[in-house]
């Protein structure tokens, strides 16, 4: 890999730390006493559909809103008043990417180098590479895919510490996307930390360790994926060579019967599987499948008006994230 990886932080000091974090903007609902930690060298997923924060949340750790109330620290420093070394420690990918138009791709990234003090730009050129962007041509005329291959470029050139990075992979073909996956696990292995926003559940999945959910400006889930996964509902689907009925195993505690036929059974359950095998056993089912519940699932679930994974019934998210 060209160049060499030198932004760490102490082990012992999150990368990310909001306590209580609120930004209000007047009648508009902003984002209400948010508390966070992101520890170094993983990959953190912050989720949520549009209007649930969490661009509001993102601008206050870049210092481009200034909170209402709480607490921000970004690499150990409070990034409020654009402190150009904290700037210069972080990159960041907006989820609305605006580049000059007048500009060729070449032309953005050599004025990026020159801001940053970027003197050995072969990383930069082996990610121009990699992605196959287009530096020739003025970005006015670039696809939304071209112009978000640069904006991967400006993000990741100077190997910063902290990436923000905010649907990255937005306008990317499959290939792309699986190239992206594999830098984004080249940045971690490094030492360096990413902080993903996005609503491509598959990516958070096959990406994250950790991950936040927030809604209406509020953390609802702060969990690891697999904790989340483990208390979450999964799904069994049941088929018979006779009649049978479903209400021995309807009567198990954290059993929800979703669909059934004289000889057939689906449900879903939360908690041990041993309370449900054994009631499930005495029916002799001919075939048993099941399935844990996925983030596609899951995410569903906690804006839909089920019951969300943390137990807390949840509505259907509304609105576009203007905050």
């Amino acid at each position: 890999m060209p160049g060499s990886s030198a932004a760490t932080v102490s082990p012992a000091t999150p990368v990310i730390r909001l306590e209580r974090l609120t930004k209000s903007f007047g009648a508009r609902r902003g984002i209400i006493e948010v508390d966070l930690e992101v520890e170094p060298g993983g990959i953190f997923g912050f989720l949520g559909p549009n209007g649930a924060g969490k661009s509001t949340t993102i601008r206050c750790l870049l210092g481009l809103y200034v909170p209402t109330g709480g607490r921000v620290s970004v690499l150990g420093v409070d990034p409020r008043g654009g402190h150009p070394d904290l700037l210069a420690r972080v990159g960041y990918l907006p989820g609305e990417l605006h580049l000059p138009d007048a500009l060729s791709g070449a032309d953005l990234l050599d004025r990026f180098a020159a801001m940053r003090g970027l003197r050995d730009t072969s990383y930069r050129d082996h990610l121009v590479e990699r992605f196959g962007a287009e530096l020739d041509r003025p970005l006015r005329a670039l696809s939304k895919g071209n112009r978000q291959k640069i904006g991967i470029v400006l993000a990741f050139m100077h190997r910063p510490a902290l990436l923000i990075l905010d649907e990255p992979t937005s306008g990317l073909d499959p290939l792309l996307r699986d190239e992206f996956a594999s830098l984004v696990r080249e940045t971690v292995d490094e030492g360096r930390t990413v902080f993903l926003s996005s609503h491509d559940l598959d990516e958070v999945q096959r990406l994250v360790q950790r991950l936040a959910i927030i809604r209406e400006g509020r953390i609802i889930i702060n969990d690891t994926v697999e904790g989340l996964r483990a208390r979450s509902p999964r799904s069994i689907e049941l088929t018979f060579d006779h009649d049978v009925s479903a209400a021995s195993v309807a009567a198990v505690p954290g059993v929800t019967v979703t669909g059934r036929t004289p000889r057939t059974i689906s449900l879903s359950h939360i908690g041990s599987a041993a309370a449900v095998l054994a009631a499930i056993a005495p029916l002799e089912p001919t075939t048993i499948t099941a399935r844990p519940a996925d983030l596609d699932e899951l995410f569903l679930n906690l804006y839909s008006g089920r019951q969300g994974a943390d137990g807390v019934p949840v509505s259907a998210a509304e609105g576009d994230d203007r905050a």
